[in-house]
């Protein structure tokens, strides 16, 4: 969700020391996320990349113009963090099309709309007037949970899980909000929290207890709490679809492609890529330095190509996870893209 922890955190302290105790048990993977042998080709390259790292990983990778393909894990269900909110914006849109959404309708934001965690909207003022527009943009590029939360309740997770089901994507599901989500930290700790409103969740932020980093991990691992689940193939068939104008008319693919062109955050697909020739549409998804994820479709000199890469329960440095991600969206813009090494 675009650093839940906090915004572009490198995580907490003490689940840093937690990660730190796994992965000393692990043998000690840290360090190793940029090493792949030259000799390999390339999925064996990302394949080394991947296997570096002491977490659990998944990649798909389809050149669009040839159809070749790289699949490693890529039918494994992993926690999404932010990505399912492509799902949300997909929604949108189609209810748009349909005539059932108008998108330059206004809404105003209340106190108990706030969210934590990544996102602009919670740091104005309750009463703020945004179009559903608006709201969906800054979902996307800014991957802001108040507008997230908002949208879905603007078209309804379960319409936007029926959308999915009818387009045969059985393995992606929205699962909850992201308020629902951070009020779970709590109510693990103590069951009377339950009570807690929506606000009282906003204005008490994230755990500080001794034990709060821990239940974050404990939401991260545990799919009971996970905001939605996709496999990185299925990830690889949405984004085809969007950009092959499956999923709306052209004037609404386009927009849905301009939201992921406008992507804010560029520590991972995109790391590498800068000045390359090479363009990248795409959606993260974190909760650091537990979970990194990032998805989306490089516009590289040969032709467009879906690539997903999710990387959950990461026990190692949060540095490496993104620098691996971020070499290969590298080797594969340069094997299959046609971007200069």
């Amino acid at each position: 969700m675009k650093s839940q922890l906090s915004h572009r955190t490198r995580g907490f302290p003490v689940l840093r020391a937690l990660c730190a105790v796994l992965l000393s048990a692990c043998g000690g993977a840290a360090g190793k996320g940029t090493e792949a042998p030259a000799a390999l080709d390339l999925q064996g390259r990302i394949q080394a990349r991947l296997d570096s790292l002491p977490n659990i990983s998944s990649v798909y990778v389809k050149d669009l113009k040839t159809g070749r393909e790289i699949a490693i894990r890529a039918d494994v269900p992993m926690n999404t963090a932010s990505v399912i909110k492509m799902a949300v914006m997909i929604r949108a849109y189609r209810d748009a099309e349909a005539g059932k959404l108008d998108l330059n309708a206004r809404h105003v934001v209340k106190p108990e709309e706030f969210r934590r965690g990544s996102g602009l909207v919670q740091t104005f003022a309750a009463g703020l007037n945004p179009t559903l527009r608006d709201l969906i943009t800054q979902m996307i590029i800014t991957s802001d949970n108040t507008a997230t939360d908002i949208m879905i309740a603007t078209v309804g997770r379960e319409r936007v899980n029926g959308m999915l089901d009818s387009l045969g994507y059985k393995a992606t599901r929205l699962h909850m909000t992201t308020g629902d989500l951070f009020k779970w930290i709590w109510v693990l700790s103590d069951s009377a929290n339950t009570r807690m409103t929506m606000r009282e969740v906003f204005e008490r932020g994230f755990p500080t207890d001794a034990g709060g980093e821990a239940r974050i991990f404990k939401v991260a691992e545990d799919s009971a709490y996970w905001l939605g689940t996709m496999t990185a193939r299925e990830t690889g068939k949405i984004l085809e679809d969007l950009e092959t104008g499956k999923l709306a008319n052209a004037a609404n693919t386009t927009e849905m492609r301009n939201n992921l062109l406008q992507q804010f955050y560029s520590s991972r697909l995109p790391q590498r890529l800068a000045f390359s020739g090479a363009g990248i549409g795409h959606k993260t998804g974190d909760i650091p330095p537990v979970l990194g994820n990032d998805v989306g479709i490089i516009y590289a000199p040969n032709g467009p190509i879906v690539i997903s890469v999710f990387t959950n329960l990461n026990r190692g440095d949060f540095f490496n996870v993104e620098s691996a991600i971020g070499n290969i969206a590298k080797d594969v813009a340069v094997e299959w893209g046609g971007v200069k090494p």
